[in-house]
């Protein structure tokens, strides 16, 4: 299984340099988890840079996917794992739907480069 973070679902979507990385745990969608949160950050992101079809079509293609509801137990596992890591709270409960899960979670956000469970990929620069 595979958790995609919402820096990584960005580039996917905007097509920028770094989209081919994250396409093969996108698209295989029987395998992707993707937490709630992750759905209201790349919405709010999408219509901002690119508009509100973009935003549309991408959230009713992950809502294809097993989306992943923040219940009690992802709360607390969050909650529990996030100051463990130095994790702000969307990363928390990120992180913690992919440790619950045993995923994989893939991203370029740092906040996650030595964790375990994690394929991190740098930004490049602009």
């Amino acid at each position: 299984m595979n958790v995609v973070d919402t820096s990584a679902l960005v580039e996917y979507y905007l097509d920028t340099p770094l989209a081919d990385i994250f396409a093969s745990p996108i698209e295989d969608r029987q395998r992707l988890l993707v937490p709630t949160i992750v759905l209201f950050e790349l919405y709010k992101i999408l219509r901002r840079e690119a508009g509100p079809d973009l935003a549309d079509e991408a959230v009713m293609a992950l809502r294809d996917c097993q989306v992943v509801d923040l219940d009690a137990t992802h709360a607390l596992a969050a909650a529990q794992i996030g100051p463990r890591h130095g994790l702000a709270l969307a990363d928390s409960i990120i992180y913690a739907t992919s440790q619950l899960a045993g995923a994989t979670l893939w991203t370029q956000d740092e906040h996650f480069e030595k964790l375990p469970g994690v394929r991190y990929f740098p930004k490049t620069p602009a």
